[in-house]
C-alpha cells in the first residue's frame, strides 16, 4: 500500500477539522448526543469524537473515514455522499476542498433565505413601479363638470423626445399628411379625433409630448387651452388659447361631418390678433 504524502495528510487533516466542526454544530442544534449518533450509525463514540475534533491520527484509513462521514451526515439529514466527497482519499480529489470551505462557513439559514426573498420581491415591485410611472396613462381628473376624463385606447401616437422634436417615425402613421404634436406646459384634459374617429380622451400631465396623425383631419379639444402648445406639420408650437378656457382647433380639411370648432386657420388668425 502506498503511504500518503505529507501534502495529502495535511489536506485531509485540514478538511476533516472543518467537516467535523460542521457536524458537531449540526448535532448540537438537533439536541443529539454522541451516543445517539453511535446508536444510529454503528460508529464507536471514540471515532465520532475524533471526527468532530479533527483528530485524523486516531482514525483508520481515509476510505473508512469517508464512509464514517457519509453515515454521520445522513443521520443528521444531510446528503451523505455529497458531504463525504469533500474529504480526499487521494490528491485527485483536491478540487473538493474549495467546495466545502465556502458552504460550511457561509451556509444560508432560513432567516437569510427570507431576507433574500424579500429583497427580490422589493426589487420586482420597484421595477414595475418605474415601468408604470413612465407610461403617460391618463389620470382621472376633470377640466369641468361636463368633461369627465374617459380613458380611450390610444391610436396613432408617436412619442417625442425631451427637446420637443418628434422622434424618427417607427410606423407608416408618420407618413400621413396631417400631423399634430402637443406639448403640455400644464396639466390639461385633451380630446383627439382623427379622421372622424375618437382616438384619445383623458388628462395629460405637465411635460407630456404626444403626436397624432391622420389622412384628412385632426381635431384637438383642450380643457386648459393656455397650457397646451400645438404644432401642425412640424410648425413652431403655439398655445391653443387662453389658460383655463376650453378651446377646439381643426387641422387639415375642415369639411368632415365631425368638424366642429375652430380650424387651423382660425387658430392661426386668433394668435395673430392676440399678438397685435
Amino acid at each position: 500500500m502506498k503511504h500518503p504524502t505529507p501534502q495529502l495528510v495535511s489536506m485531509q487533516a485540514e478538511l476533516l477539522s472543518a467537516l467535523g466542526h460542521h457536524l458537531h454544530q449540526l448535532r448540537q442544534k438537533q439536541n443529539l448526543s454522541l451516543d445517539d449518533i453511535a446508536a444510529k450509525t454503528m460508529i464507536p463514540v471514540r471515532l465520532l469524537s475524533a471526527i468532530e475534533t479533527g483528530q485524523l491520527e486516531q482514525l483508520p484509513e481515509p476510505v473508512y473515514v469517508r464512509g464514517f462521514l457519509r453515515r454521520y451526515a445522513d443521520t443528521l439529514g444531510l446528503n451523505g455522499d455529497e458531504f463525504a466527497s469533500a474529504f480526499p482519499t487521494s490528491l485527485q480529489t483536491k478540487a473538493n476542498k474549495s467546495f466545502w470551505y465556502s458552504p460550511i462557513q457561509t451556509q444560508l439559514s432560513p432567516v437569510h433565505l427570507y431576507l433574500l426573498y424579500g429583497v427580490l420581491v422589493l426589487g420586482a415591485v420597484a421595477g414595475l413601479s418605474h415601468y408604470l410611472n413612465r407610461s403617460p396613462s391618463p389620470v382621472m381628473s376633470y377640466a369641468s363638470p361636463q368633461m369627465a376624463a374617459t380613458i380611450v385606447p390610444l391610436a396613432s401616437v408617436e412619442p417625442t423626445n425631451s427637446s420637443g422634436t418628434p422622434q424618427p417615425a417607427r410606423s407608416p402613421q408618420s407618413a400621413k399628411p396631417v400631423r399634430v404634436a402637443l406639448t403640455l406646459k400644464t396639466q390639461s384634459w385633451v380630446r383627439i379625433v382623427a379622421d372622424g374617429e375618437l382616438v384619445y380622451e383623458g388628462v395629460l400631465q405637465e411635460g407630456t409630448q404626444q403626436s397624432w396623425f391622420a389622412n384628412q383631419q385632426v381635431i384637438v379639444r383642450a380643457g386648459n387651452a393656455g397650457g397646451v402648445l400645438v404644432s401642425y406639420n412640424e410648425s413652431k408650437p403655439k398655445p391653443m388659447g387662453v389658460a383655463g378656457f376650453v378651446e377646439e382647433a381643426i387641422f387639415g380639411k375642415a369639411t368632415l361631418p365631425s368638424s366642429e370648432g375652430r380650424s387651423a386657420g382660425d387658430l392661426q388668425s386668433t394668435e395673430n390678433s392676440e399678438e397685435n
